[in-house]
């Protein structure tokens, strides 16, 4: 793998991450960042709908839950670039496949993944 020009996490809602505090999947991000030296940015990918917990949600079922929430906000900052996405556990997948879509969507050119852990 080469290495990535830019590295984003997994948004929360904005309603989430204020309740929580933080966004795990961006502290993770933002410490891989400075281990790689690559840039880092958690303001690139916005999660646009506040969706229900995946957790008791089917494979299907939880990607019809996000195949329409994330939003690149400006297509530009990942046009052509290698991008390393962030997650903090991946189940199914499908919240990272969501991600990764509209990446691609919006001109990426190469999608890496690294989460902390899979169940």
């Amino acid at each position: 793998m080469e290495k990535s020009d830019l590295i984003i996490p997994v948004p929360l809602h904005a309603s989430r991450k204020r309740k929580r505090g933080y966004n795990q999947s961006a502290k993770f991000a933002e410490g891989l960042s400075q281990k790689l030296s690559v840039p880092f940015s958690d303001g690139i990918l916005s999660r646009k709908i506040k969706t229900e917990t995946q957790t008791k949600k089917s494979k299907l079922n939880r990607w019809q839950n996000v195949s329409e929430v994330f939003h690149v906000k400006d297509p530009l900052t990942v046009k052509g670039k290698r991008i390393l996405l962030v997650d903090d556990v991946i189940t199914t997948g499908a919240t990272i496949e969501a991600c990764a879509h509209v990446l691609k969507q919006n001109g990426c050119a190469e999608i890496s993944i690294v989460c902390i852990a899979e169940a």
